[in-house]
């Protein structure tokens, strides 16, 4: 045994000895990757501000070719092999501690500048594949071939609009008086996110705020202005999509849930950060704010649901029963009583239920004291849950094994009003009419089913998206 450990001292010793000897490699003559190294820098700190979106200063930095070019200035950003000449350089460099970009945020790291300074030097090459490179923006829209999945609908307070998530974008459909008539295309807000996981309706209906991101790659928060169809914000939400982002009763803040397992929220004017909290083991996968926006719930992966103060950022109770066994399955989704601090909730056992937010009695070793009723369940893991805008009324969409349902029950006793099987897709999303008795439901085949829920029936059923015809390919 000592002689084992005393030949790898020496092995260890000689190699330490040798490494000394040899000069060290600078670190100047390793290759800079623009995609792999460059672009998560830009793509972190500046393309919310420079995309086809949002062109600040008439500068769009997700594109190589407009990146190099530069904006309004009439100075190239980048002059491949000359770094002086580059005029991204000097907008990135702090003089007397701040620097021009990014625009009213902390300047980039040292290493970071010297990074990009060196990826220039080396000749600024494009190492993109050819799979990563973007192909949409406001002036080219998706094309499809097929309709999309559809993770999110959403009415706007008027019951004017229906927002729908599409891929890599949001569709505006103007509602008719008469739901049985067509609906109408009114507005695509196209952003950088492939994968549209919310997309929701302010308080006051004057703006969108849409959550997603490229999967395994980086996560965004989108704020639209609605009736210009004018991107307000961008903000970079860690490496893989985002859920379930929802407004303040105010409109001031909008959280939303990741898949590092934290919950954040943001200021909706300003996009600066003013929560986070790590409390949940597993994907954060929705989240809603209290009648007073002093308290955030959030559920998860991890079969809980969990309760904040939002102005210490503090977790403050687990609002489900924590023992184990409890709960059979994770989370999926939350939302809040119009008048009440009361949460329905529901997830992979399909079950729905709905809890008191607070707590007002001493925990007990397997209580599930906050509880107050269960709703009829469904089939499948459930993916949705929704209020009517009185309270008056709950909806529930569920998926199981290519197939989907919807279920409407009265708030006050659980009694079931609607059950409707949709065997040909599961459903994702689920949300009411504002002043009709009507649910809009999607999922999984890109179709969107307006259900009257007096009738129990569909009454309208259509693909949001224009789809490319054969003749169109040809």
């Amino acid at each position: 045994m000592l002689r084992s450990i005393s030949c790898f001292l020496a092995v260890a010793l000689l190699a330490s000895v040798t490494a000394a000897e040899e000069p060290m490699a600078d670190a100047t003559d390793a290759p800079v990757s623009y995609f792999k190294q460059v672009r998560p820098i830009l793509q972190t700190h500046c393309q919310g501000c420079h995309q086809p979106a949002k062109q600040g200063g008439e500068y769009v930095m997700t594109a190589f070719e407009t990146l190099i070019k530069g904006g309004e200035s009439g100075d190239a950003a980048i002059v491949p092999g000359d770094v002086a000449k580059s005029y991204l350089i000097e907008q990135i460099t702090p003089q007397e501690g701040s620097a021009s970009m990014p625009k009213d945020k902390p300047p980039l790291t040292e290493g970071e500048i010297k990074l990009i300074a060196t990826w220039i030097e080396q000749g600024a090459k494009d190492d993109t594949p050819a799979s990563n490179r973007e192909l949409f923006d406001m002036e080219h829209p998706p094309v499809y071939p097929a309709a999309p999945v559809i993770n999110s609908v959403d009415f706007s307070p008027d019951g004017k609009l229906l927002a729908i998530a599409g891929y890599h974008e949001v569709l505006l459909h103007e509602m008719p008086e008469d739901a049985t008539q067509p609906t109408k295309l009114v507005g695509r807000l196209v952003g950088l996110s492939e994968r549209i996981e919310a997309a929701t309706f302010s308080p006051d209906g004057t703006k969108l705020a849409v959550c997603g991101g490229k999967p395994g790659r980086s996560g965004e928060l989108q704020v639209w202005n609605v009736a210009e169809k004018k991107l307000l914000l961008s903000i970079p939400v860690g490496y893989d999509t985002c859920y379930g982002a929802n407004w303040s009763p105010s409109g001031k803040l909008i959280s939303v849930g990741c898949a590092d397992n934290t919950t954040l929220a943001f200021d909706a004017e300003t996009g600066e950060q003013t929560f986070f909290n790590g409390a949940h083991s597993d994907w954060v996968l929705d989240t809603v704010f209290g009648v007073k926006g002093d308290h955030l719930v959030t559920v998860g992966r991890d079969m809980s649901m969990k309760l904040y103060e939002v102005a210490t950022q503090r977790f403050v109770d687990n609002i489900t029963s924590i023992t184990p066994g409890a709960l059979k399955g994770g989370l999926n989704a939350v939302d809040r009583h119009p008048l009440r601090d009361e949460v329905l909730a529901a997830g992979s056992d399909g079950s729905v239920k709905m809890y008191k937010m607070y707590r007002d009695k001493a925990r007990q070793i397997g209580d599930d004291f906050n509880l107050i009723r269960a709703f009829p369940s469904l089939p499948g893991r459930v993916m949705s849950v929704a209020f009517s805008a009185s309270g008056e009324q709950v909806a529930a969409c569920s998926s199981l094994d290519g197939g989907g349902a919807v279920m409407v029950a009265q708030t006050a006793d659980a009694k079931q009003l609607l059950k409707l099987d949709v065997p040909e897709s599961g459903l994702y999303s689920v949300t009411f009419h504002p002043t009709l008795p009507l649910v809009a439901a999607a999922g999984f085949d890109g179709r969107v089913r307006l259900i009257d829920v007096a009738a129990g029936k569909i009454v309208n059923d259509f693909v949001p998206v224009p789809l490319q015809t054969v003749a169109a390919t040809q």
